[in-house]
């Protein structure tokens, strides 16, 4: 990949050598194994470096193609597949769930508080398409170890990986649990968008990785992702770590309420390993496709889809959404024009909430003051378990991507710390 001088695109080469210093503090830190940041603005790359080990213990360097786990930054690309089936008109934005996934008809809404989860009462209104894009629509995820419902998930194994066969079956037994909330009312990080990922299977007629695979993947030559590793890429594919404590992904609901990218889950600096390089279910092809957090991918490869996004929805002549629609995407949709925080406290470290929108697959920045963020009114965002981050920044016709492999992704500041290296970097 082709690295253009910075100053012709309005960056400094001498205040991008903090980004790459920073880079390496992560590492000499013990911070983290490896990591990758790239920088693109104005259609050219600007920056791309990688620091450290993605594997430890077998010495293995973490380089610029390294495959990683992406978790949640797969949230995005449900939404695009989705809403590609929408410009095709398979639905409208308000349409109830039920209408293609029939047994949420009857999924009711748990009391809340100290209510058993038997106890519970009719939605006020169905659960929308657009709720399950926005995280409004009453799920949850079984990791937030915060109520009856939660648990309910983790007793039925509503996970991933899992034992259950399809995410045909997968989501019917999900419907079968009573929402958190009622639909519209709060904004909780849930699976919701692993039942979007169902509907784009019913919309679509083919199970989510041949549509990611044909309709996504291909056109923009995102050659090394996908829900499984593939045999040839394996020597490529990182080692997943935790902290030394604070680690466990049930302290995310217990610890991290107060605010995001918190380092109150973590007394002791250092690295454990959590999943080998050279063992991992992700070398297995699986018929359960979470589009919630389901895929591997490389930084060149999720570098073509944010510059897909900043171009309004095209890429080196492939077209996947209208620019209109890509708009559309990026604004607010919260009730109300609300942030993150003033629908509920949410319980999760992927963004900050005060300030913080959001729209169709990713958080939307509506106030950087609130936000406590240097950036831009309309930037959009999101993160993934591993702390993997993406931005992409209309306004400063920019986007980076951070690739590292550390669970759970509140355990230090690094995407704040990012974006401030980042925009002290532009000159013009």
């Amino acid at each position: 990949m082709h690295i253009v001088k910075p100053e012709s695109v309005g960056l400094s080469t001498d205040r991008l050598s903090r980004v790459s210093r920073w880079l390496h503090r992560q590492v000499s830190d013990n911070r983290l194994a490896g990591a990758s940041v790239l920088l693109s603005r104005r259609g050219k790359l600007a920056f791309f470096e990688a620091a450290g080990k993605s594997d430890l213990q077998n010495n293995k360097t973490f380089d610029e193609d390294t495959i990683v786990r992406i978790f949640s930054m797969t949230k995005p690309v449900t939404t695009v597949a989705a809403m590609m089936l929408y410009e095709e008109g398979h639905f409208q934005l308000d349409d109830p769930v039920s209408h293609y996934i029939p047994e949420f008809a009857s999924t009711p809404v748990w009391r809340g508080g100290d209510s058993a989860i038997t106890e519970t009462e009719a939605v006020a209104s169905p659960m929308t398409i657009r709720q399950l894009m926005t995280h409004t629509s009453g799920l949850t995820y079984g990791f937030m170890h915060t109520n009856v419902i939660d648990a309910e998930l983790r007793e039925q194994k509503l996970e991933f990986p899992s034992s259950i066969e399809s995410l045909e079956d997968w989501v019917k037994r999900l419907a079968a649990i009573p929402l958190m909330c009622q639909p519209g009312s709060q904004w909780n990080y849930s699976v919701a968008t692993d039942v979007l990922g169902r509907l784009v299977e019913v919309w679509s007629g083919k199970t989510l990785d041949v549509f990611f695979q044909s309709r996504i993947f291909a056109p923009l030559k995102m050659i090394d992702t996908g829900f499984h590793v593939v045999e040839e890429n394996r020597d490529r594919f990182s080692a997943l770590y935790n902290p030394l404590s604070g680690g466990d992904m049930s302290s995310v609901g217990k610890s991290f309420k107060a605010s995001s990218d918190s380092t109150a889950g973590t007394s002791e600096i250092g690295l454990k390993l959590n999943e080998s390089s050279e063992e991992s279910h992700y070398f297995e092809e699986t018929e359960l496709f979470s589009g919630g957090g389901g895929l591997v991918s490389s930084m060149a490869d999720y570098a073509n889809f944010c510059q897909m996004l900043l171009n309004g929805g095209e890429l080196n002549g492939q077209r996947l959404l209208s620019p209109k629609t890509v708009q559309f995407m990026r604004k607010n949709q919260l009730p109300e024009n609300r942030d993150m925080a003033a629908m509920g406290q949410p319980v999760w470290s992927e963004t900050n909430y005060e300030g913080i929108g959001f729209g169709l697959g990713f958080a939307v920045v509506v106030d950087p003051v609130k936000a406590h963020t240097i950036t831009s009114v309309g930037e959009h965002h999101w993160g993934g378990a591993a702390s993997t981050f993406f931005w992409v920044d209309p306004e400063e016709e920019l986007f980076v991507v951070f690739f590292t492999q550390l669970m759970p992704s509140s355990t230090y500041p690094i995407r704040r710390e990012l974006r401030t290296a980042i925009y002290q970097a532009l000159i013009d």
